[in-house]
């Protein structure tokens, strides 16, 4: 049977609302959303400026785990302006434009904090790096 781990950031959120930063059984991980919101409250600048820091703090979560930004499968974005949509998708291609997980971007009416623009959750398969891809058109 798939072993659990639970991983902490340390954030004041997760034992509030009890929930982990991430979880991993067997070769999955499933981050939990993640925002560009600090510890100390503070919050990065725009659209695209908030998702590259959401990124990195994802890319370090995959890595204590074991994991690389290359075994994602899934992205997903909450927004709360979708007219900068072009900013959270140049940030996410940035980093995700070889990968190609399945991502889905939602506008949404605000996040826990008003200035937050973007929370992101992604999801993961251990080995997914390993195996080469093909790019099928479906139309």
């Amino acid at each position: 049977m798939p072993n659990r781990v639970n991983y902490s950031s340390g954030s004041p959120w997760e034992p509030l609302r009890g929930y982990s930063r991430a979880v991993r059984f067997g070769d999955h991980l499933y981050i939990s959303g993640t925002t560009a919101q600090t510890k100390s409250g503070e919050i990065a600048g725009g659209a695209y400026e908030q998702t590259r820091l959401v990124l990195e703090r994802v890319k370090r979560v995959l890595v204590a785990a074991g994991f690389k930004l290359s075994d994602v499968t899934r992205t997903r974005l909450f927004v709360t302006n979708m007219t900068k949509w072009d900013e959270y998708a140049r940030a996410h291609r940035e980093v995700f434009d070889t990968i190609r997980p399945v991502s889905s971007i939602v506008e949404v009416s605000r996040l826990v904090d008003p200035r937050l623009m973007v929370e992101m959750e992604v999801e993961a398969i251990l080995g997914a790096s390993s195996v080469d891809f093909e790019l099928v058109d479906l139309d």
